[in-house]
């Protein structure tokens, strides 16, 4: 699928909803893009990729005007935004948390908060460790994904977040 038609059914799901988060935060390996940058990449030089729907879901996410975030764990800051920058959507988050850690992002989240002043709970979080949705015990609706950002985990995560915020789908 194209990057132009994840978005249009993308934005069809976002139209589902009658609230939306305020901030959608994603993690970088194994979420947005199929590596771990930090490990199976050596150079700034390498050319990066997004999994086949993640840039049609942030194209989507930032035309709805909903803000977008980075929370990484990570201990090379600079190759990871070398990586986003290359790929053209670096200006496209709000917050860039990208810093190792050996917390369950939950400093990342705080230092979101202050940088965009989002609630956690007017915030979305897709990761594929289970250890770092634990970042939902502050509020934070989160969804584990396998194989990176979908169109189903998209879906799943919008539709979670209206539940805990006890509204239906239009």
């Amino acid at each position: 699928m194209t990057d132009e038609k994840v978005k249009d059914e993308a934005l069809q799901i976002l139209g589902l909803f009658h609230v939306l988060p305020r901030l959608v935060v994603f993690d970088l390996d194994y979420t947005l893009w199929p590596f771990y940058w930090y490990r199976e990449c050596r150079s700034k030089r390498e050319m990066p990729s997004l999994y086949r729907e993640a840039k049609g879901i942030l194209y989507a996410l930032e035309e709805k005007g909903v803000s977008v975030a980075i929370a990484s764990r990570s201990p090379t800051p600079d190759i990871a935004k070398t990586f986003l920058e290359k790929l053209g959507i670096n200006s496209m988050f709000v917050a860039h948390e990208i810093f190792s850690s050996w917390t369950h992002k939950t400093e990342h989240f705080e230092r979101i908060h202050r940088r965009t002043g989002v609630p956690f709970q007017s915030m979305l979080f897709f990761d594929d460790e289970d250890r770092n949705i634990e970042v939902s015990k502050m509020g934070v609706p989160s969804v584990l994904v396998g194989n990176g950002v979908t169109i189903g985990a998209f879906r799943e995560g919008l539709a979670d977040f209206c539940q805990k915020l006890g509204h239906k789908k239009k």
